[in-house]
């Protein structure tokens, strides 16, 4: 299945009872595909981003290596990800500048940035000890 299809299915199993925002994201990662769906809570800082639940599905099965993303949600023009998500899609990148995130809705709407684009000076955990 590809990363828009993968995207576009797991979008409909979003629980957005507070926001109705649905969201889906499909990662690859180390060659396979990994979907997730945004997940609220009524305590709203437990809720949990489509692509951090992606790339945590990815991270479950052993992946680590991030190398291309979709995100699907119903805003025109179609939504970046969030500034928690970008920091994380940085955590799993080998190199930031290669890295697509595509973001698209049910219109045909499209958009694309690299990792480095959307997170431009990031932290990437090499300036630890």
């Amino acid at each position: 299945m590809s990363l828009e299809k993968a995207a576009i299915a797991v979008q409909a199993n979003a629980y957005a009872p507070y926001s109705k925002f649905k969201v889906g994201a499909a990662a690859r990662m180390d060659g396979a595909v990994y979907s997730g769906c945004n997940v609220e809570n009524a305590s709203y800082p437990l809720s949990v981003c489509a692509e951090r639940n992606a790339i945590a599905a990815g991270v479950a099965a052993g992946a680590r290596h991030l190398e291309e993303i979709v995100v699907v949600t119903d805003a025109s023009p179609p939504s970046s990800p969030c500034g928690g998500c970008r920091q994380v899609l940085r955590e799993f990148c080998r190199d930031p500048k290669a890295v697509k995130v595509i973001a698209i809705n049910a219109k045909g709407e499209h958009r694309e940035w690299t990792v480095a684009e959307l997170l431009p000076d990031s932290f990437s955990g090499a300036e630890l000890p």
